[in-house]
């Protein structure tokens, strides 16, 4: 694990914005942040600079809680409406934004809002890199060359659907990293392949019911791909690219364990043609015997997303529709028994994540399925209404995010940690360093 290099000479100034969204420092305040439904005093070592590609908001109806330097004490600033920091991929937060709601105030769109303050003319947030790998850092991407790998590709696969999805939707609409680089021919290729999901995830970003006023950040994917189709996205990837990676299962689509008949196809179709890089499938796990058909035609890793390994806290977020939380365990050490690799995708809520009782029992998730890799994701979701929909009680004591990545990897020296699927010299390479 990445650990940060700079820290600010102090904790940085609290950020307010106007109706404008102009943004402005309240040098009267320290910046403050927030775990779980507390609001926490920051030290200088829980910031480090904001990472390019990271984006600010502005938050309506909202005030900032700050640690008025006065007063010596937390205070709610009038002056304007809360600043919060979406940080870019490979970070991790560890601190919310803190403030406070109005009445009116809007349940916010599906981003992961982190604390940022600003001193010594630098945005500073709380986070920390858990992921070296550079695959989805902004100054890799140029839009020329996507271009014309789009081109190129297009006119290689005219009438190919999952070819024109890619493109149209994902690369050029969505600026989905990984599908321009499927384009630029490099590093891992996202395969979206199921319009249905047989869960109902509170913070699903392809599809969202009217009632919950939140618009979804993607289209859901309209069609389903055939095992043709996918070959031939899939082929070239692997056959062309160094150390490469394809991946069924993205945010644009449902769950792809639904079209397993037409995954098992086109991976038997693909191992016909090449054994070269990783097959993977990131997944809701809730088909284990699915996961099983595919792994003897070639699947070779695993990636489930949750947002806890609570039961408890799982089900009123996933809703599982005709499977239990049983299955995410069965689906990865299927997955294992087969010799592959396995992750979860996990769903970072400071306050939550690095309590007591999830500590504990993501300790027994490892446990129980030989997991290898956790991927440390930020939590898309609006914390406030999260925490009302999922119906979270009684939190518990909390460590902090810091100190779960620690603690985890003192309890799993094993264990990866990273925010991206990894390659097979990755795989390798992890796996060689410990035995």
């Amino acid at each position: 694990m990445a650990t940060p290099i700079k820290h600010p000479r102090r904790v940085p100034f609290l950020l307010y914005a106007d109706d404008a969204g102009h943004i402005m420092e309240d040098t009267r305040y320290e910046v403050m942040g927030r775990s779980g439904r507390e609001i926490v005093r920051l030290t200088k070592e829980d910031f480090i600079p904001l990472p390019t590609g990271s984006e600010i908001f502005f938050l309506p109806n909202r005030s900032p809680w700050g640690f008025s330097e006065k007063k010596q004490k937390p205070e709610i600033q009038q002056d304007g409406y809360a600043v919060s920091a979406f940080i870019a991929p490979a970070h991790t937060q560890t601190y919310l934004s803190a403030y406070a709601n109005d009445q009116d105030a809007p349940v916010l769109p599906l981003y992961a809002y982190t604390a940022v303050g600003w001193l010594d003319d630098e945005f500073y947030t709380t986070a920390v890199r858990v992921d070296p790998d550079i695959r989805q850092d902004v100054n890799q991407f140029d839009l020329d060359a996507i271009t014309s790998g789009i081109e190129r590709i297009r006119n290689r696969y005219p009438g190919n659907r999952l070819v024109d999805h890619l493109s149209n939707q994902c690369a050029l609409s969505y600026h989905c990293r990984a599908a321009q680089n499927y384009f630029l021919n490099r590093w891992e290729c996202p395969i979206p392949s199921s319009p249905a999901c047989n869960s109902t995830c509170l913070g699903c970003i392809s599809l969202q019911p009217e009632e919950h006023q939140i618009h979804s950040s993607h289209f859901r994917l309209q069609f389903k791909p055939d095992a043709n189709e996918i070959v031939q996205v899939a082929v070239d990837h692997l056959m062309e690219v160094e150390d490469a990676i394809i991946s069924f299962g993205q945010g644009c689509e449902g769950e792809p364990l639904l079209v397993s008949d037409v995954l098992e196809e086109a991976i038997r179709k693909i191992r016909e043609k090449t054994d070269r890089g990783v097959i993977n499938i990131n997944t809701n796990g809730s088909r284990p015997q699915d996961v099983d058909r595919l792994c003897k035609a070639g699947l070779q890793s695993i990636r489930v997303s949750l947002n806890s390994t609570q039961e408890a806290w799982y089900n009123p977020y996933y809703l599982p529709r005709n499977y239990t939380f049983t299955a995410l365990k069965e689906s990865i050490r299927t997955v294992r028994r087969y010799g592959g690799w396995a992750s979860i995708n996990y769903f970072v809520y400071p306050g939550l994540t690095d309590s007591k009782a999830e500590y504990e029992a993501l300790g027994d998730f490892i446990r129980e399925t030989g997991l290898q890799m956790i991927q440390w994701r930020n939590f898309n979701i609006d914390p406030d209404w999260y925490l009302v929909k999922a119906k979270i009680g009684t939190i518990g004591k909390e460590m902090g995010v810091a100190n779960l990545l620690i603690q985890i990897k003192r309890d799993f020296p094993h264990l990866a940690y990273g925010y991206f699927n990894p390659s097979a010299k990755t795989q390798s390479n992890h796996l060689l360093s410990f035995g």
